[in-house]
């Protein structure tokens, strides 16, 4: 999915959620465990009660690992399932030295068909860019992330006054381009995404945080959103969990709405809607 193309979906659903399927057996309704592959008929259902919603997905491969071949297959079904107009992020957090990342990227790109990959920046450019060379793939570096531990390093100063994580972002801005390449930024972090946005004005952002984590929307969009919005706001917990009953799916999309009305709001504020 080009940069265009992701602003025209954004538009047409008034629209800038990303819904995290961080899908886990213990905390799925239980009567779905007795069905073969009760993963999959969660996702599913989110899927169909949110779709017209959202304009991205994001899987986070580790609930899916954690339950060997049968959660690979819950994630490859799943992965199918998500509408060729969504945006879909597998969030694996890969990056290793050149000849494996180019392994995980032909995993994730070629094999499971994702749209997009989130990728560990910590080893440097030859991690990285392997990522980059798979066509209308989009690369989600970790740039300042949303939980308590990246006080440890992602905010360390350094000799010219600035902050490694800034550092971080500005130099793998360099390895490919505001079409190819997004960040990670915490909506946890807010009072950060302001300066960021500076150093990287034209680059969409990938934003967790908002929802079960305190994360502000009203701050995110205050200081991130750009011409092309440049902004996907994740909520997973918040929306895949609001009810352990057999209406989880339509609770699910009552959360969703909530927020998307809350997102056209602010693109209509900011000219995106007229």
């Amino acid at each position: 999915m080009s940069k265009d193309s992701l602003y025209q979906s954004i538009l047409k659903k008034k629209s800038f959620l990303c819904v995290g399927l961080d899908t886990a057996l213990d905390k799925m309704p239980q009567h779905l465990l007795s069905l073969e592959d009760p993963v999959f008929e969660f996702n599913k259902t989110i899927i169909d009660h949110t779709q017209d919603l959202v304009v991205a997905y994001k899987p986070n491969t580790a609930f899916y690992e954690a339950l060997g071949p049968s959660g690979m297959i819950s994630l490859q079904k799943t992965i199918e399932y998500i509408p060729d107009d969504i945006l879909v992020i597998a969030d694996a957090k890969r990056g290793d030295i050149g000849n494996t990342s180019k392994m995980y990227a032909q995993a994730f790109f070629s094999h499971y068909k994702a749209d997009a990959l989130t990728v560990a920046p910590y080893m440097g450019h030859d991690s990285v860019r392997p990522f980059l060379e798979f066509d209308n793939k989009w690369v989600i570096i970790l740039g300042l992330t949303s939980n308590s531990g990246s006080q440890d390093f992602q905010h360390l100063s350094i000799q010219d006054g600035s902050s490694l994580h800034l550092e971080v972002i500005k130099k793998c801005a360099e390895y490919g381009t505001p079409d190819n390449t997004m960040f990670v930024i915490g909506a946890t972090q807010a009072e950060h995404i302001r300066t960021i946005r500076q150093l990287v004005p034209d680059h969409f952002f990938l934003v967790p945080g908002v929802g079960a984590q305190g994360g502000s929307l009203e701050a995110v969009v205050s200081s991130g959103m750009n011409s092309s919005v440049g902004l996907l706001v994740n909520s997973s917990r918040g929306i895949i969990y609001a009810s352990q009953d057999t209406d989880y799916g339509k609770a699910a999309r009552v959360k969703a709405e909530n927020l998307q009305r809350e997102m056209a709001y602010y693109l209509k504020e900011a000219g995106h809607l007229t």
